[in-house]
């Protein structure tokens, strides 16, 4: 929580988030909860960490690098086993999105770490689809669901996804707004994944993709030039280079920032590292995000407050973040208009 004196506006400035693996909020709390529901022995042998909430949250502090965590986050996957454990899952995200000021949210789930366990697809979109019509009644909070591959896993598997996703009509109906990639990044380029990408752009299907997380910049200009995604998810790394910088400014892409993430994966040290201010100096669009924020110690106001207590912004140019952040979405233009109105008056007020 910060001290600054632009909190008490951070809370309350209408907030879009477009980073946020569902899976990645499953609170210590109810993955306790859960595994005792679902009679899920967790891995206590040789690993103290699982030994109650409190130790599991500790050994969540002190992830040394991507795989460290994603050890953790698969392990903790395997309490979801029912549709409504991926509604409790998501509605706990939604409803923690509520208190924090978020009115818009595009999520991303990882089917294929779950149907590899068994569960099938639908029972996956089953129970987040729950949610998000719960959210939506009980918040007014709009969402969409992202379906990422994972990275790591061989892309033959990633287009058996989209085939089974396709099949059931989910792009077509809205069911899923988009495609995403994440997962381990480095060794595991985009182009590896050209073929479904291409389906995709071809079928009018949104799409984003990690880069420039812990790779190099030769990874998101292969995401824009091979997989023509819509969006970079991360990206921090494109401040490397210049005329790479230049094009996603001028082309007015989405760049999804997670601060905290970030420093707790290790990519920088401190969030007065990231090129936040250099993102604002060259008009980059970008959004702040929470990525996994069971794990990494801050949802999306906590995340607002560590860039503010780095960089001091000022309101015009949180004013210029929130905008930003609803012009890239994927809503409808009248869900973008109505929310830029909220975001005027909300600004207007507060001035």
């Amino acid at each position: 929580m910060c001290k600054t004196a632009l909190h008490e506006f951070l809370h309350g400035l209408p907030k879009c988030e477009h980073h946020l693996h569902v899976e990645g909020s499953l609170s210590p709390a109810l993955l306790f909860q859960l595994a005792k529901t679902n009679k899920i022995t967790l891995p206590v042998s040789g690993d103290s960490s699982f030994a109650s909430i409190s130790s599991l949250q500790a050994r969540y502090e002190r992830f040394t690098s991507l795989d460290d965590f994603l050890h953790y986050y698969y392990i903790g996957m395997s309490v979801l086993l029912t549709a409504g454990d991926f509604e409790s899952l998501a509605y706990e995200y939604f409803s923690h999105a509520h208190r924090d000021g978020v009115h818009h949210a595009e999520i991303f789930f990882d089917p294929q770490a779950h149907t590899s366990r068994g569960i099938a697809y639908t029972t996956v979109v089953a129970g987040l689809s729950a949610a998000q019509r719960r959210a939506e009644a009980d918040f007014g909070l709009t969402s969409k669901l992202i379906l990422c591959f994972l990275r790591h896993l061989p892309a033959s598997e990633a287009n058996t996804t989209y085939a089974e996703a396709s099949r059931l009509g989910h792009f077509s109906d809205g069911t899923v707004a988009g495609i995403g990639l994440d997962s381990s990044e480095v060794d595991f380029p985009p182009e590896l994944f050209t073929e479904v990408y291409t389906s995709a752009k071809d079928a009018g299907i949104r799409r984003t993709a990690h880069a420039g997380e812990e790779g190099d910049t030769s990874y998101i200009e292969k995401a824009l030039d091979i997989c023509n995604v819509e969006r970079i998810d991360h990206g921090i790394r494109m401040v490397e280079d210049e005329t790479l910088l230049k094009r996603v400014a001028k082309n007015k892409m989405l760049v999804t920032v997670c601060p905290l993430s970030n420093v707790q994966l290790k990519c920088v040290t401190t969030v007065a590292e990231l090129p936040i201010r250099r993102f604002l100096d060259e008009g980059i669009r970008f959004s702040i995000n929470s990525d996994d924020p069971a794990y990494f110690g801050g949802y999306i106001l906590d995340n607002y407050c560590a860039v503010q207590e780095s960089f001091e912004l000022s309101v015009a140019e949180w004013k210029y973040i929130a905008a930003g952040a609803i012009e890239g979405s994927w809503c409808d233009q009248a869900r973008k208009e109505t929310l830029l109105r909220k975001v005027d008056e909300y600004v207007a007020k507060y001035a």
